[in-house]
Order: C-alpha cells, then sequence, then structure tokens
C-alpha cells in the first residue's frame, strides 16, 4: 500500500493536507482505500463553525463519512478473499450488546462511534479501517459516487420508512438540498401522487423537478407561509426550525411529519396547539439503522439517480474547496472529494 494521506481539519476555516497514520486492521476488521468520498452538510458546518449543534470539534480531525472504496486488506477472523473487493461503508460502529442495539435500533447506540463525529477520524484520506460487517459489497454496476451516496441514502430511506409514504399520498419535502432530492424520489418511487418541494435556490428547486417533484415552491418571497394544501407527508430536510414550524401547519389532520434536517439549535417553537387539534404524528429520525443492504439494492436497480446528484468533484489536495462549494455556487448540489486523487 502507499502511504497513507488526509485532509485535516485544524479549525475553522482551516484544512491541510498531510501525511496520517496508516491504519492497522484488528481482528475483524478490514482496511479500505477509498474511492470517492461524498461532503455532507454537517461537514462543512464543523469546517465553517467548529462544531455542530452542541458538539465541539477539537482539532485535528478527518471529516468525511459517505464513502466507499476497494478492500486492501484484512484482519484475522476475515476472509481474505474479500481483499480486492468494492464496498460502501456504514460509518457507524456501535457497542452491539444495549438496549438500543438489541432492539435493532443501533443508530441510538449511546456509545456508538461515527466517522468524522468528534474524535472519531473520518474518510477524507486515503485508507481507513472499519469493521468487516460495515463494509457492504458493492455490485460492478454502482459507480464509487453512488456507493458513496448509500450513507445519505439510508438517512432518507430510514425516513421514508417512518413516513410510511403509500401510494396516492401527498408529500411536501422541504429543502432541495442532496437529502431533499433524495427524499423527492423516495417519494415518488412510493407512490406519491404530489411531491410538492420548497427552497429558496432555484437551481436546486429545477433539479428536484427533474428527479420525480411535480410542484416547485420559491420559498425566497414566503410562499410556504401563503399555501393553501395540506399534505398527507411532511420530510422535513433543512433543519431551520422557521421553515419546520411553519411546514407543519400544512400537514392534513392524523397526517405524518419526519424531522430529517439537523436543527442548528437545541430548542425551537413548534404549532403545539394545531398539532394537537390534528393529532399530527411527528417524529425525528437519527442517521438510520438496518438500510445499508436494502439501500444497495435500490442504487443496483437503477431507480434512484444516484450520480447526477454529484455536480462536482474534487482531489484530496482541493478538499477545502469542496468544502466551500455549496457557498460559493448555488448550482452545487453534491460535491465529491476523490482521497486517490
Amino acid at each position: 500500500m502507499a502511504e497513507n494521506k488526509a485532509a485535516v481539519y485544524l479549525g475553522p476555516d482551516s484544512l491541510e493536507i498531510s501525511d496520517w497514520p496508516m491504519p492497522v486492521a484488528k481482528p475483524g476488521q478490514v482496511i479500505v482505500e477509498v474511492m470517492a468520498c461524498g461532503v455532507c452538510g454537517s461537514d462543512i458546518h464543523v469546517f465553517r463553525h467548529g462544531q455542530i449543534g452542541d458538539l465541539k470539534v477539537k482539532p485535528p480531525l478527518v471529516l468525511g463519512h459517505e464513502s466507499s472504496g476497494i478492500i486492501v486488506d484484512a484482519g484475522d477472523g476475515v476472509d481474505r478473499a474479500r481483499i480486492g473487493e468494492r464496498v460502501a461503508i456504514e460509518p457507524q460502529e456501535t457497542c452491539g450488546h444495549c438496549a438500543a442495539c438489541r432492539s435493532g435500533h443501533y443508530n441510538l447506540c449511546p456509545e456508538v462511534r461515527y466517522y468524522s463525529a468528534f474524535p472519531v477520524h473520518g474518510a477524507f484520506q486515503r485508507y481507513v479501517a472499519i469493521d468487516n460487517h460495515l463494509a457492504h459489497g458493492v455490485p460492478d454496476s454502482v459507480s464509487f459516487e453512488a456507493a458513496g451516496l448509500i450513507e445519505p441514502v439510508s438517512v432518507v430511506l430510514w425516513a421514508a420508512q417512518k413516513a410510511r409514504i403509500m401510494a396516492g399520498d401527498r408529500v411536501l419535502v422541504t429543502g432541495a438540498g442532496p437529502i431533499g432530492n433524495l427524499a423527492v424520489q423516495f417519494a415518488d418511487l412510493n407512490g406519491a401522487t404530489e411531491v410538492a418541494v420548497v427552497d429558496v435556490v432555484a437551481a436546486r428547486l429545477d433539479a428536484a423537478m427533474e428527479m420525480g417533484g411535480t410542484r416547485r415552491i420559491d420559498n425566497s418571497d414566503g410562499a410556504l407561509a401563503g399555501l393553501h394544501s395540506d399534505f398527507d407527508v411532511l420530510l422535513e430536510c433543512t433543519g431551520a426550525p422557521a421553515v419546520v414550524a411553519e411546514a407543519l401547519r400544512h400537514v392534513r389532520p392524523a397526517g405524518r411529519a419526519v424531522l430529517v434536517g439537523m436543527a442548528p439549535e437545541a430548542n425551537a417553537s413548534l404549532p403545539i396547539a394545531l398539532l394537537q387539534a390534528r393529532e399530527v404524528e411527528i417524529t425525528g429520525t437519527f442517521r438510520f439503522a438496518n438500510t445499508y443492504e436494502r439501500a444497495l439494492r435500490i442504487a443496483a436497480s437503477g431507480r434512484l439517480r444516484l450520480d447526477d446528484i454529484v455536480t462536482d468533484r474534487f482531489s484530496l489536495a482541493e478538499t477545502a474547496a469542496a468544502l466551500r462549494a455549496p457557498q460559493v455556487s448555488t448550482s452545487v448540489i453534491k460535491p465529491m472529494v476523490y482521497p486517490g486523487r
């Protein structure tokens, strides 16, 4: 193997490309050469502000958790025939024995170790180690870019399951970034007859319409507040408290709302009286559990336009530019970093 290199976060808006320790496969682990790693909104938030939610990040930290690659080494207890296999990396290691893990909700494990969630280093580096069962085999028909996007696909698959989208449903998606874009596609796949999409960026709304959206709502002038429609399902993908509160007002009585976007602040005001009077079913989501294999099957089927979501591509040396890209241009939906370049 070649030497390892990483894009290392040093503080707000500060990143350097450094020699980085080569990971060693512990028993039950594999070493993956990272071929592609997507830029997530949480990576951008840490890069810009030095924290995400209440979690403050102490540098140095390698960001990146939407990754795919090739297995190049295996530890004891792992079939060495896996070396050379193309894989998508599920970036969360859990204890396996707590109540959350035993009930199938391992995403809520209090001991979870998630790539790029401080202090666990992520995949903006050439080589990473991961537990063998979290390196999911990828068919040749799925590109490395699409395989890296299985992480955000899993986020939306988990949300869509909670939303129980059914044929004939009218769905409101707030936010037309990568997660919102995928939410539009899942609503369409599940049979929604209307998929209304809210955003303030015309280019993102254009993309959402190409991906299955049926109605665009440009909220740059507050159009969401003026809606005279109720929806069966809300998939809220912005995390912006004002958008969340307003969107909930457009969920029909006994409708379902799933909060997917991560809120930038701990507390927000919600229309509690309206939610009670309408008996709206509302839930949050936190990452995902038991989704990767199904997400990969859907990706292999061609029913999701994953490669079309990637709009900008960067080498490892250009990681800082990748993290700044969505602020530089409104046409950017998903930047992708290639650590081997």
